[in-house]
């Protein structure tokens, strides 16, 4: 399958309503897991989606491709935004991650599957709550934010190659930390 130029894309959606809805559909779900990634909580997340969504709205005529890719210059609002929400809340709440991989969980899964599977999943969040938030930030925009080293160096303003190499030590901190090793 092809790869969308998501950067074309924009461009059409300033005038484009099917176009925007492309982006939005495309789009929704990895902004929505990274934030979630983050907060720990639906409500929160839906909240800071939104205002993330409103601000592409509002800004989208300034993007230029010459500068950064389209899912980069969304990637910084996102997080621009988060950081926004963290800032204006001083505090991290401590709050469960219920369904952080999945936020609709399985309605037809057995009691002793669930139970399993949020245990598996409070042993991995347990772990990533010990890196760095640095390590915690390149995690979550790599595997709930599906993006590209390239594309988390660009956001973070770091190159890829030291993406690379704090995801590795990551990754193997995170399955020492597991006992997987």
């Amino acid at each position: 399958m092809e790869e969308r130029d998501w950067n074309i894309v924009a461009q059409q959606a300033l005038d484009d309503d099917n176009a925007f809805d492309e982006l939005y559909e495309h789009f929704f779900p990895r902004i929505y897991n990274l934030i979630y990634a983050r907060v720990k909580n639906s409500s929160v997340a839906d909240d800071i989606v939104s205002d993330v969504f409103e601000k592409l709205v509002e800004h989208l005529g300034s993007f230029d491709s010459s500068k950064a890719s389209f899912t980069t210059w969304l990637s910084r609002i996102a997080t621009r935004t988060l950081t926004d929400y963290y800032r204006w809340q001083s505090h991290r709440q401590n709050v469960e991650w219920d369904d952080v991989f999945s936020p609709t969980v399985d309605k037809k899964e057995m009691p002793d599957g669930q139970l399993l599977e949020k245990e598996g999943k409070k042993e991995l969040l347990l772990a990533l709550g010990k890196l760095s938030e640095r390590e915690q930030q390149i995690i979550e925009l790599k595997f709930w934010g599906d993006m590209s080293n390239k594309e988390i160096a660009d956001t973070l303003g770091i190159s890829a190659a030291n993406v690379g190499v704090i995801l590795f030590r990551a990754m193997g901190t995170m399955r020492q930390l597991l006992g997987r090793e």
